[in-house]
């Protein structure tokens, strides 16, 4: 859902937030259709994305709401914490 999340910081329809998130993922992450469609129902259950107006009916555009950038924003300070844990491990201990 955070690959959606970041994609959607522009608005973008579910074919284009497919190809978004294999390119932020340098291809390591494929989200079949159904997949993200239904991620897609969670987020907006959760507001955390929202439908915006586009000029085409065929296509559902969505972006990312402010509570879900402030999602984007604490899950990014989670793991800054973890990755500060395993620098301050490195420096002791070989993992």
């Amino acid at each position: 859902m955070h690959y959606i999340l970041l994609a959607l910081r522009e608005p973008l329809h579910g074919y284009a937030m497919m190809q978004k998130i294999e390119e932020m993922s340098a291809g390591t992450v494929r989200i079949a259709a159904g997949t993200m469609y239904g991620a897609i129902e969670n987020l907006l259950k959760y507001h955390w994305i929202t439908p915006v107006e586009t000029q085409d009916s065929r296509r559902k555009v969505y972006q990312t709401t402010e509570e879900g950038l402030e999602i984007l924003a604490a899950e990014q300070q989670r793991l800054q914490h973890i990755l500060a844990l395993y620098e301050g491990a490195s420096k002791h201990d070989k993992i």
